[in-house]
């Protein structure tokens, strides 16, 4: 197994740490132009990888690159996707040979389309990947998170401003410690609130907070698996924590609008005030857990048995299922 990757925040310490081979195509571009040429760049760096590689079959989420280059060779590849950002989506899609996507996702995209019952922060965070929190907090804490907004599909937000940050901190501290964690730089007021730990640690931070606010989808998804009231800003939204919203009423979604912004904080006070929260909120993973799967065990199952997997999908929908431990035992 190789991992291809791109230099960004801490995706090579997280690969370092675990120690998986990987090759780094540098860092993302940016701007627009700078963006098409990493286009031909990125491409490029990968049909290298790949004859020297030699894959069977490729996987990547959202990946042009790894689908684009794959095709080229006539390796099969599979995306997996969940943001639904069609600027990425019409880039791979005529080039994969399936598309993965949870069963809360809000697009359709064809017949290579695939759901499942779960989502990819079920992948590392089901209990059957055996998870366990390192961290024992001496005092309850908050954990906020900011992001750079320089993705593809961030363009046009601008987040939580300075001042709302600020506001945030003060409101949240009342009920224990604050800390920050964030892909960019921190102003000089708020960088003693910076989260100072390993990247790989960064799971049982947030299994250890009182409350998960901020600007990220994936993190506010990760505590919601965790059993964690979490709060995420995001004008766009995602079709994941929307459900973990209505559904199961795990993460709260908030616009980024000044009301929104406002909004977000009382609800955070709200969480942190209310008693025996914890409990409930283990109550309400407990009941995500049973309606979901191993992702892990679906993918693996999945990829190594392509392509007959993807004609036993089409014929049985509701094969996932299987995979579903509460309901199935997997060795059936």
């Amino acid at each position: 197994m190789l991992f291809t990757c791109r230099e960004k925040e801490c995706t090579l310490d997280l690969l370092k740490a675990y120690r998986l081979s990987y090759i780094s195509f540098g860092k993302p571009f940016q701007t627009p132009a700078g963006k098409i040429w990493g286009l031909l760049q990125f491409n490029y760096k990968m049909l290298r990888v790949l004859l020297r590689f030699k894959p069977d079959i490729t996987l990547g989420h959202s990946s042009m690159y790894a689908a684009q280059a794959s095709w080229l060779l006539g390796i099969p590849h599979i995306s997996v996707e969940d943001t639904g950002n069609m600027e990425q989506v019409r880039l791979y899609r005529p080039f994969t040979k399936a598309i993965l996507v949870p069963d809360s996702f809000h697009l359709n995209l064809g017949s290579k389309q695939i759901r499942y019952p779960g989502n990819h922060e079920l992948a590392y965070l089901h209990p059957n990947r055996r998870f366990q929190p390192a961290v024992v907090p001496t005092a309850p804490y908050s954990l906020l998170r900011f992001v750079a907004w320089h993705a593809s599909h961030d363009h046009g937000h601008k987040g939580i401003s300075h001042e709302n940050k600020k506001k945030a901190i003060a409101a949240f501290s009342k009920f224990g410690n604050v800390y920050i964690s964030s892909e960019s730089p921190l102003p000089d007021d708020l960088e003693p609130y910076r989260l100072k730990i390993p990247p790989e640690k960064m799971h049982d931070a947030i299994a250890s907070a009182s409350l998960l606010y901020g600007e990220s989808a994936t993190m506010a998804s990760e505590a919601a698996v965790l059993g964690i009231p979490a709060i995420c800003l995001d004008n766009t939204g995602r079709c994941y924590t929307r459900e973990e919203e209505e559904r199961y009423g795990l993460v709260f979604n908030f616009t980024e609008s000044e009301e929104g912004q406002q909004k977000s904080i009382q609800k955070g006070v709200e969480l942190l005030s209310t008693p025996g929260i914890k409990e409930e909120w283990q109550l309400r993973r407990q009941k995500m857990l049973s309606d979901k799967i191993d992702v892990t065990a679906f993918l693996v199952w999945f990829v190594e048995n392509w392509p007959e997997s993807m004609k036993i999908m089409k014929e049985k929908p509701d094969y996932p299922n299987r995979f579903n431990p509460v309901n199935t035992p997997l060795n059936t």
